[in-house]
């Protein structure tokens, strides 16, 4: 996928998302060029774990 293609996603999605967390995202892309490589890599690495493990982590919190 493109960069404009990825773009042109991120825009969709971004019309879906409600409104009161558009702050959050905002934020959050604002920080992004400001993180390493090495950090971008680790976010996703637990944005997979948390993805992937979310039944066992309920588990955990009760």
């Amino acid at each position: 996928m493109t960069a404009t293609e990825i773009k042109t996603e991120i825009n969709k999605v971004l019309e879906n998302v409600p409104e009161g967390a558009l702050a959050d995202v905002l934020s959050y892309l604002k920080q992004l060029p400001l993180k390493t490589p090495d950090d971008i890599k680790l976010t996703a690495h637990l944005r997979q774990i948390l993805t992937e493990d979310s039944e066992l982590l309920e588990r955990l919190a009760q």
